[in-house]
């Protein structure tokens, strides 16, 4: 029988966890900077929560896309494709964990965080996996929006609601989002020709990808300032951003005028950096006697 000798291993690897960790890490953010307290037993409760959450979604991601991703070399060695891993075994574990976490999350931190989890995991799985990824090359720019909400579900296990500020941290995350996906589409464009799915290189082609990635980054720059200006953030922070998005504007004017995948591989590599590094400075800026310190230099 398929999947029936899956080991631990093979079920840790449904959970994507490389791509948790940035959920995570971007949720824990949320958490720290938002105003107010929160028990730290609670809040690494809700840290928890969310890491499960995104692990169950990546999970049902790869049972709905187990077709496609037996056809791409970056996804073949998946633990499905593989035959690792049964499909109602992934698809069962995915809808396990993520009722523990949406439960947890109600019953231990408030019902505001557990809604917006729950809608997070609703999103990625249906909105974007199922109905979008195929259908239309706007699936990254609409299902991007999974990946914004963790700060928020962080802010509100502290607060118990959803403000500008939060919504602010969202934006950020959302608007990144096209320019980092669409830098691996660029240079993973065979595999996605393939596997027919519609990403943007694939239906509008190189030229038009790259301009709008050059876009994209041009509106992300004053979006990335938001928090200085509503509060979340200082000018610690402010500077920070700055630098990461003049770097960001120039990997993405590089992919625009180069031919070949050297800067489209160089440009994903350093959006991850970026999203990182916001978040990380975010969390110094607000951290006690930093900006004093600072100051103080």
């Amino acid at each position: 029988m398929v999947g029936a000798g899956a080991r631990v291993g093979d079920f840790w690897a449904l959970l994507k966890p490389r791509v948790m960790s940035l959920v995570v890490f971007s949720g824990f953010a949320g958490l720290y900077v938002a105003p107010g307290h929160i028990h730290p037993l609670i809040g690494a409760v809700a840290v928890l929560c969310i890491a499960v959450a995104a692990g169950a979604s990546g999970a049902m991601n790869m049972w709905y896309d187990r077709d496609i991703d037996g056809i791409m070399s970056r996804t073949c060695g998946r633990p499905i494709p593989k035959g690792y891993v049964a499909p109602e075994q992934a698809l069962a574990f995915g809808l396990a964990l993520s009722a523990f976490a949406v439960m947890l999350m109600g019953l231990a931190v408030n019902a505001v965080a557990a809604g917006l989890l729950a809608f997070t995991i609703f999103f990625y799985v249906v909105i974007y996996t199922i109905w979008l990824k195929r259908r239309t090359p706007q699936n990254i720019v609409i299902g991007g929006a999974a990946g914004a909400f963790p700060p928020m579900i962080g802010w509100a296990a502290v607060t118990g609601n959803i403000d500008w500020a939060s919504i602010a941290l969202f934006a950020l995350i959302f608007m990144w989002t096209p320019p980092h996906f669409w830098a691996l589409a660029l240079w993973r464009n065979p595999d996605y020709t393939k596997a027919g799915v519609p990403m943007m290189p694939v239906v509008a082609g190189m030229d038009s990808t790259k301009r709008q990635m050059l876009l994209y980054t041009l509106l992300l720059a004053p979006i990335a300032l938001v928090p200085v200006f509503l509060g979340v953030a200082g000018w610690v922070y402010g500077g920070t951003a700055i630098l990461l998005n003049l770097g960001f504007i120039y990997h993405a004017w590089r992919v625009l005028k180069s031919e070949d995948m050297i800067w489209p591989k160089r440009m994903f590599g350093f959006s991850l950096a970026y999203l990182f590094l916001h978040f990380l400075v975010l969390m110094l800026d607000r951290a006690p006697g930093l900006v004093s310190l600072v100051a103080g230099a």
